[in-house]
């Protein structure tokens, strides 16, 4: 029997494992075809060997576009079983991912409880949780912390760890030079500038990149490389500082690829909309197609309270342009900790643009659920509308809550007896057609 180190290394090998042989299923491919991508590092499964709960799930561009919900308490929002009542929410939703991000108090058992109970990968940022772990100042902490963390993350059986490695001593005279507007707005990639600033030394993750690659191998766990320089507005999309990050993800990649772990390439970040497709195809060239993960994109800077739409129509553009993996907007990006409706209202604004590139990207299957909702319709049927629909519930809900006052069965209360649908099928059909 075969034996192999991780997802990555059982493809170059001819292995089928049984997430591949799962994730190709579902993605409606041929098993040799998805094995080709994954060796290539195209496509990824993120797939920690201690996760065995997990449903697997395949990140890349020629896949169904994934989306990530992003939750963890924080010093103000600390409650462990309201963050757990987001996760499942989440999962009910459709998310394919779920990134703990807490910087509050003792993170072990909430990450463990994901990996124990939740069925769709789990990621984490280890910076954040240095400080948290150590119970220390940044400055106190050393480059074999920060290791030892990440260390830490993969023998709990996180999936994938964002590493921050593309942020260096040659970005904080960079930053310094360039005066970008928003300077960085990555929480991880300020904290390893901050650590970097204060103490003199280079980025740990960056100094000791062949150490985590060993740990990652030994468990499975895919890098997602942080965009530590990505744009926190309009002003700063597409600068140099993003740019000459991105160069130096693309060799952290290539570096990644050789000892058989698999990678995912962060990306921006708030980029107008007409940059969009250009920043997916930078990317897909500088990192030799690794799958791109990105925040949004939002397209405007205005729009708090909404970002979760901002980010939506930044996200569509970006995924029918190639990018993978959507991590969700929700209303309360820049303002507040998300509650769970904010949830809800940010996992199905990602999946409606994860949804529209996959159809426009002509993935096998993305639009047979919207022909049957056009039969439905047709049909005037109105239980087979709400099955066929992202959210069946908030749909049912408006229509209960404003039916017409007579003939139900026949048309809502926005046009009544002037329905097109109904007319249509009545004179299609020989019927006389009622108005008044």
């Amino acid at each position: 029997m075969q034996t192999y180190t991780t997802q990555m290394d059982a493809a170059r090998k001819g292995i089928v494992t049984p997430e591949l042989e799962t994730v190709a299923r579902k993605e409606r491919m041929p098993v040799e075809r998805l094995m080709e991508l994954v060796a290539a590092g195209r496509a990824v499964i993120c797939a920690n060997k201690r996760h065995r709960c997990l449903d697997p799930q395949g990140v890349g561009s020629m896949l169904r576009t994934k989306v990530n919900v992003n939750l963890g308490v924080s010093r103000d929002c600390k409650d462990y079983d309201i963050e757990m009542q987001k996760v499942l929410s989440a999962v009910e939703l459709g998310a394919d991912a779920i990134m703990d991000l807490s910087s509050h108090g003792n993170t072990q058992p909430f990450r463990r409880k994901l990996v124990e109970e939740c069925p769709v990968m789990i990621g984490t940022v280890p910076v954040y949780d240095s400080v948290i772990h150590y119970q220390r100042d940044l400055a106190t902490l050393t480059a074999k912390d920060f290791v030892d963390v990440v260390r830490l993350h993969a023998e709990d059986g996180v999936d994938f760890v964002t590493l921050h490695c593309g942020i260096t001593r040659k970005t904080i005279e960079q930053i310094r030079r360039h005066k970008r507007k928003m300077n960085i707005v990555s929480r991880g990639g300020s904290l390893v500038f901050a650590w970097m600033s204060m103490t003199g030394e280079e980025n740990p993750f960056y100094q000791y990149y062949d150490e985590i690659l060993e740990i990652c191998r030994e468990h499975d766990v895919t890098i997602s490389l942080g965009d530590a320089c990505r744009p926190g507005c309009l002003a700063d999309a597409t600068d140099v500082c993003q740019i000459e990050e991105l160069v130096r993800l693309g060799e952290l990649t290539k570096r990644a690829w050789e000892r058989d772990v698999q990678v995912m390439v962060e990306g921006p970040g708030h980029v107008p909309l007409d940059q969009v497709a250009a920043n997916m195809k930078v990317q897909e060239s500088i990192c030799m197609g690794a799958p791109f993960y990105v925040l949004g994109p939002l397209v405007t800077d205005i729009a708090p309270g909404y970002d979760h739409i901002t980010g939506a129509i930044g996200g569509a553009v970006a995924a029918m342009n190639g990018a993978a993996f959507l991590c969700y907007v929700t209303p309360a990006e820049h303002l507040a900790l998300p509650n769970v409706e904010d949830v809800r209202q940010g996992i199905i604004a990602s999946k409606i643009a994860a949804h529209a590139a996959d159809i426009a990207k002509g993935i096998p299957g993305a639009r047979e659920q919207d022909d049957r909702m056009a039969e439905a319709r047709r049909k005037l049927d109105w239980e087979e509308q709400f099955a066929c629909a992202l959210d069946p519930k908030t749909a049912k809900a408006i229509r209960d809550a404003r039916l017409p006052e007579d003939d139900h069965s026949d048309t809502c209360s926005m046009c009544g007896k002037f329905c097109a649908v109904r007319s249509m099928n009545k004179a299609l059909a020989g019927e006389y057609i009622d108005i008044l």
